[in-house]
């Protein structure tokens, strides 16, 4: 596999994975469950994570040109 299909694997183990560990109320980060904050918090790093992966991907390079 290609490293941007392994980057785009990130967030769906990071949020779903590691939701088991993640599932506690306490503590508070933010004023905010853990487990809420864990969410937000995969949802900002795919994000990024996207951004990376269309960076790196050579179609992207060969449209601009």
């Amino acid at each position: 596999m290609k490293l941007i299909h392994w980057i785009a694997v990130l967030p769906f183990i990071g949020m779903f994975g590691g939701l088991v560990f993640a599932n506690k109320v306490e503590p508070y980060v933010l004023g905010m469950p853990f487990l809420m904050f864990w969410i937000l918090l995969w949802v900002l790093i795919t994000a990024a994570l996207m951004a990376l992966i269309y960076k790196l991907d050579p179609v992207n390079k060969e449209e601009n040109k």
